[in-house]
Order: C-alpha cells, then structure tokens, then sequence
C-alpha cells in the first residue's frame, strides 16, 4: 500500500474500506479505487471468499464491467485494486433527481449497458448475486454504466446447477431467495428488474416496516406499476422481470434481442462498425455483439447480402448456435458458422 497515496475514502463495508487513491510513482496522476479487506478475524471461508472475488474481478474484462487492475496482500490485509468511476454509483445519481424521472432513453440506455455487463457474467457461468444500484458504476459524465462488487459472486460447475446460500441485499432479493429455494442466474435477472424499476420510478419496487413485510411483498410480487408515459415495451419488461417463477423471467440474452432495447446497442459499438456502408451487414453486427461478444465475425467470409440475413433469422430462431458464437475467434471457426447456418437453411426448405 506504500505505492499509493490515498486521496479519500470513499466507502465501507463488513470487513474494511475503501479508498480513491494515487499511484505515487504515475506521473499522469491517475485515481483507482483500492478496496482493502481485513482478513484477521475472518473465517477461513470468507477468506477463501474473499480471493475468490479477486479471481473472478481479473478473469470479468469488458466495457460494462469495473476494470480489476490487480491485488496484494500485507499483513493479513487483502488490498483490490480497480478502476474509478468519477460518476458514482447509479443510486447517488437516482437521488440526485429529487423527483423528477429519468427520461425512457436514458433508462434503456443504462439498463442496456448493464445487462451487457451481466451477459458477460452470465455466459462464464457466473452468478453476480447482488446487482443493486450502488453496485452499479458510471463513468463518462455519467453516460457509461457498469457493474462492480463481486463480494459474494458464485461460479457454476454446470449452466443449470442451483446454488442454496440466502445472500444480497433485501430490497432486491428474488422470491427463490426469500423462501429458501435453490436458484441459478434467474435470481440475478429479478435483481435487474429490481434496478429497472427504480430508474423508472426512484423508489425501490418492494418496501416494508420490517424485513418479514418486505419478504411477504417479494414473494407475491406485489409492486405499484411503473407510470404509463413510458412506453408498453417497457412497463412489460418490467411486468416480466419480476415473474415470481423463475423460469417464466426473460433470460439476458432474450432481452437484448428484443427490437426496443436492440437499437440501442449501436452507440456502445466499436465506432468503425458504425460506418459499414450496407444496412444489413449493420444490423447483423448490432445483433451479433448483442448475442454473444465483440468484433465476432469477418463479413469478407460472408459471400452475400443473403447470407447476412439466414445469419440472423437462424441466431434468432436456434438459441445453439449461440454457443458457437464464444468459439469464433478463428476464421475456420467463422467459416463454419456460416456453412451450419446454411445447410440448416438448405435442410428445412
């Protein structure tokens, strides 16, 4: 910790701080946020907790996810290193409406950025476990969201294994939670629900005098429906999200496929594929990144507009070919995903 000088700090929780610090020897002066952890009088289980935050932050790179920069450890002190978002978090900046509601771009802008953030977990099989608005994080004069605080995250050996430890915060605790039943990643998809609903409303969709009302509320998914000035799309979303099964909520990568939130994808794009000259190659890349990851396809290999467009009615219809998608980096790989595509197209004629 000598290598830096603290600025403030800015945060704590259960087992230590967290500072705004400066590297001394950066000669750009550059902010990161150093969270430390007091691991003397933790149990060898929240120790191992604790690392294996460490290890999920380094292996979570992308552009809606808080950049990890690196770890240490001094004197049974754990110290985490990572980037600064100058914004704050999403719920200092629903505050600061006092009132006054988000606009429904600004609401589907952020809330597509996040879900971004949380298909990249999702697709490593990780669960986040506590998606809240103070662990969401904006950057870029407060236009860019991403997702911090893998406190208490949770690897799956297996996409469809339940996991059964009660954690996260009660204002956004699925009814699985709640009643003790095992859950996967859909937990995670009614946290976001939960975030979705106070962009729209500033309030927190389930509130009670004591956590026993609260749970009662949770469990029956009993909430004041979002204003009706946002649009149908939305308020229907929002209706899905909190589906108290489980399985009847949308998973993430259906929503970012829907048409609604789809077209705002495009501005989180890499800014050269903005400039491809025909429309139907840019609405292949917009649902590409949207599905599955970034830069994934070499239009070269695609012999014609046609082939553009069986690509997105086949991702569309055969959620199998989004495994494919993680294993497109070669160009043999590429090459086969456009062949399967094409002999399944040629089969069903």
């Amino acid at each position: 910790m000598d290598k830096y000088g603290v600025v403030r700090k800015i945060g704590e929780g259960a087992f230590g701080e967290v500072f705004l610090v400066r590297a001394k020897d950066d000669s750009n002066n550059t902010e990161c946020v150093v969270k430390e952890i007091n691991m003397r009088k933790m149990s060898a289980k929240e120790k191992e907790a604790s690392r294996k935050e460490v290890t999920l932050m380094a292996k979570m790179k992308h552009p809606n996810i808080v950049t990890f920069l690196m770890s240490f450890e001094e004197r049974s002190t754990l110290y985490i290193v990572m980037e600064y978002c100058s914004g704050g978090d999403l719920m200092k900046r629903i505050r600061m409406q006092r009132g006054i509601l988000f606009t429904e771009r600004q609401i589907v802008d952020w809330f597509v950025q996040i879900c971004l953030g949380l298909k990249h977990i999702h697709d490593r099989k990780v669960l986040h476990r506590d998606i809240k608005a103070q662990n969401i994080f904006l950057t870029g004069n407060g236009m860019k969201a991403k997702l911090g605080d893998f406190g208490i995250a949770r690897m799956l050996n297996n996409t469809m294994e339940m996991a059964r430890t009660c954690v996260g915060t009660p204002y956004y605790l699925s009814p699985e939670i709640c009643e003790g039943r095992p859950y996967n990643n859909k937990t995670d998809i009614w946290s976001l629900g939960c975030v979705l609903y106070e962009l729209c409303t500033l309030k927190h969709p389930f509130e009670g005098s004591n956590l026993r009302q609260l749970v009662m509320k949770i469990c029956r998914g009993h909430y004041h429906p979002v204003a009706a000035h946002y649009s149908y799309e939305l308020r229907l979303l929002v209706t899905q999200l909190f589906k108290v099964s489980p399985r009847d909520r949308p998973s993430v990568n259906s929503m970012l496929g829907r048409p609604f939130l789809e077209k705002h994808i495009e501005k989180h794009l890499d800014a050269q594929v903005r400039f491809w000259p025909h429309p139907l190659l840019t609405r292949l890349v917009f649902f590409m990144k949207s599905v599955q990851h970034y830069a994934c396809v070499s239009f070269n290999e695609l012999q014609n507009f046609k082939d553009a467009n069986i690509l997105i009615l086949n991702l569309k219809k055969k959620k199998h070919y989004l495994s494919i998608l993680s294993v497109i980096n070669k160009p043999e790989s590429r090459r086969k995903l456009r062949n399967d595509a094409l002999e399944r197209v040629n089969s069903q004629d």
